[in-house]
C-alpha cells in the first residue's frame, strides 16, 4: 500500500480511503465488518463516515457498524485513521444540527460513543453554516482538541473561499485550522479546479474525493457488474462516456481504474474515498495504485472530459 500525508499535517494516511456510507443501509454488517478487515490486511489504514450515515435519523447506524468492528479488538483501532464529520441533522428538536458550539460538542461526543473510541482522528464539517460564526465553531473544536478528543479538523463541500476564511481566522487564534478538504470531485465533475483546489494548494489541505466514480457512470457502462438504469445523466454523457470506454480499452485498463487513478495522479489529492458495497468492488480498487499515464494519455482524458480551464480567473476572465 502507498501512504501519504494529510496535507501539511504529519498524519499518514492510505493513498485509498475506505467509505463507510453503505454500510448498513447496502451492506449487511456481517460482510462490512469483512470489507474492514480486508482493508487493514491490505494496508488501508483511512476509514471515512458521518454521524448521519445509515440514514435514519439520529441512530448513527455506520458508525455504530464500525465501532462494534472495533469493538473486537486485536488493534483495530490503533490500525486505523477514523474520520467522521458532524453538520446534519441528528434530530428534530432545536440544535441538534448545524455547527453551533453546543452541536458540535454533543454530537462529537455521540459520535465517540457510537464509534467505541475514545478520540477521533479527523472531524470534518459536512458543510458550511453560515448562521454560525467561526469564532464559535473554532472555539468549540479548539476545545475538543484540548481535551483529546479531536486530533485535525478538515471540512467537506466548502467552497474556496470558506476555506481562506476558516484558516485565516483559525491562524488569528493560533490554531492549526483545517488539514483537509473532502469534495465532489472526479474526471466528469472538475468543478472545484477553479477555486478549492488552489485554496487547498495555498494553504496546505489534502483533498479527499467523494463520488470518484461519478455516482457510478465512471464505472464502465459496458460491463455487467457495473451497468446502471439508463439515467437522464448517462444519457446526457453518452457520447463521452463511449469515447472514455474506448480510451479504458486501449490502454487496457477497467474504467474504475482509470477514474481513480487519474485522481490520484494529481499531488494535491491525499485520498479518493471508495464507497464499496461488496468485496469485489473494494478489491477491484486496488488496482488503480499502479496505473501510470503519460503526457498524450493525460491529454486525451482532458479532451474527453474537460475541466474548467485550470484556476480562476483566468479559466473563465482570459
Amino acid at each position: 500500500m502507498q501512504y501519504t500525508q494529510m496535507g501539511r499535517s504529519g498524519l499518514k494516511v492510505s493513498r485509498l480511503c475506505l467509505g463507510t456510507m453503505n454500510f448498513g443501509p447496502e451492506t449487511t454488517e456481517a460482510d462490512s465488518f469483512a470489507v474492514m478487515d480486508k482493508a487493514i490486511d491490505l494496508g488501508i489504514n483511512f476509514f471515512d463516515t458521518a454521524n448521519v450515515y445509515g440514514w435514519k435519523k439520529g441512530e448513527g447506524i455506520t458508525e455504530q457498524i464500525v465501532g462494534r468492528w472495533y469493538a473486537q479488538g486485536g488493534n483495530r483501532r490503533e490500525k486505523t485513521v477514523i474520520a467522521t464529520k458532524v453538520y446534519g441533522d441528528m434530530g428534530d428538536w432545536p440544535n441538534e444540527g448545524k455547527l453551533s458550539a453546543l452541536h458540535i460538542k454533543r454530537a462529537c461526543e455521540a459520535s465517540l460513543k457510537r464509534l467505541q473510541t475514545d478520540y477521533i482522528d479527523l472531524y470534518q464539517m459536512h458543510h458550511i453554516d453560515r448562521a454560525t460564526p467561526w469564532e464559535e465553531i473554532w472555539q468549540a473544536m479548539e476545545q475538543l482538541v484540548r481535551e483529546g478528543k479531536v486530533l485535525y479538523v478538515g471540512s467537506s463541500n466548502f467552497a474556496g473561499w470558506h476555506i481562506a476564511q476558516a484558516n485565516e481566522i483559525a491562524k488569528s487564534r493560533h490554531f492549526m485550522g483545517l488539514v483537509s478538504e473532502q469534495s465532489l470531485y472526479n474526471l466528469a465533475a472538475r468543478t472545484i479546479e477553479l477555486e478549492v483546489v488552489p485554496a487547498c494548494e495555498s494553504y496546505g489541505l489534502g483533498i479527499i474525493p467523494w463520488s470518484p466514480l461519478a455516482g457510478g457512470i465512471l464505472g464502465g457502462t459496458k460491463d455487467k457488474g457495473q451497468r446502471r438504469s439508463r439515467s437522464a445523466d448517462l444519457e446526457k454523457k453518452a457520447d463521452q462516456l463511449a469515447a472514455y470506454e474506448t480510451f479504458c480499452d486501449s490502454i487496457g485498463e477497467k474504467p474504475a481504474d482509470v477514474a481513480l487513478a487519474w485522481l490520484l495522479n494529481n499531488p494535491i489529492v491525499t485520498a479518493p474515498i471508495i464507497g464499496p458495497r461488496t468485496m469485489e468492488q473494494f478489491t477491484g480498487s486496488l488496482r488503480a495504485l499502479e496505473i501510470k499515464f503519460n503526457e498524450e494519455q493525460l491529454k486525451k482524458l482532458d479532451e474527453i472530459w474537460p475541466g474548467p480551464g485550470g484556476a480562476a480567473p483566468e479559466a473563465y476572465a482570459w
